[in-house]
């Protein structure tokens, strides 16, 4: 499997321009360290829109579902720094998923992220699967490294106590992400599998868009006390 751990919490949000340059400080130089530390939490990847709304998207990835209802990390969502107090009261149009990666396809990771939004018809569930798991093989792609699932557990996603903001309409919705090389080979892959009548879907495509990496955190990355 390319993802590590088979959990993982997706956030992604908008700031406004003239808290840009703190956001990012906060991020690069405390936040993103913080999660990864946390026991059973393995690595973050950070992203910047390349053509995909809200702008910034993060994901972290646990060894399960569990770690994001672990007292561990319930502690540190109950005790922010002021530093992220600060900078999460910014947050606008907050996403926040905790999901379970249920199909990991390929091998590695991309430069480029493709993510699309479903949002299941009621019982479908195991039909939309099943489909996705075939539309999910980047074999005969070119450019695309990995492609994956990860279904979203209502009761873990969406406001916590640091970031009210965040929407919980479509707090059970699932995310498809397409790890590429370039961003011509993500476009066209979401075109082939994700548009149109591209496959059945028994789902509402809520959004799709493209992002570029900017960083990377492993949890081998963080120096021992």
């Amino acid at each position: 499997m390319p993802l590590a751990g088979k959990g993982m919490l997706l956030t992604s949000m908008d700031v406004d321009a003239a808290d840009e340059a703190e956001f990012n400080r906060w991020y690069d130089r405390e936040h993103l360290e913080e999660r990864v530390a946390i026991d059973g939490f393995l690595e973050a990847r950070r992203y910047v829109a390349h053509n995909a709304n809200p702008k910034y998207l993060c994901l972290y990835s646990t060894s399960t579902i569990e770690v994001l209802d672990s007292p561990a990390y319930r502690a540190k969502l109950a005790n922010p720094t002021d530093w992220s107090k600060t900078t999460m009261a910014r947050f606008k149009n907050m996403i926040r998923a905790a999901a379970r990666i249920t199909i990991s396809r390929g091998r590695g990771r991309g430069a480029v992220l493709g993510i699309v939004r479903l949002r299941p018809s009621a019982g479908s569930e195991d039909k939309l699967r099943a489909g996705l798991r075939e539309n999910l093989d980047p074999t005969r792609l070119d450019g695309i490294i990995s492609m994956h699932l990860i279904e979203s557990d209502p009761a873990l996603s969406g406001p916590t106590a640091e970031i009210p903001s965040a929407a919980s309409p479509g707090a059970g919705d699932w995310f498809v992400l397409i790890d590429g090389a370039k961003v011509s080979a993500v476009s066209a892959a979401i075109a082939a599998r994700f548009s149109g009548t591209a496959g059945p879907m028994p789902a509402l495509q809520m959004s799709s868009g493209i992002y570029d990496l900017m960083w990377d955190l492993a949890k081998s990355d963080i120096p021992r006390a």
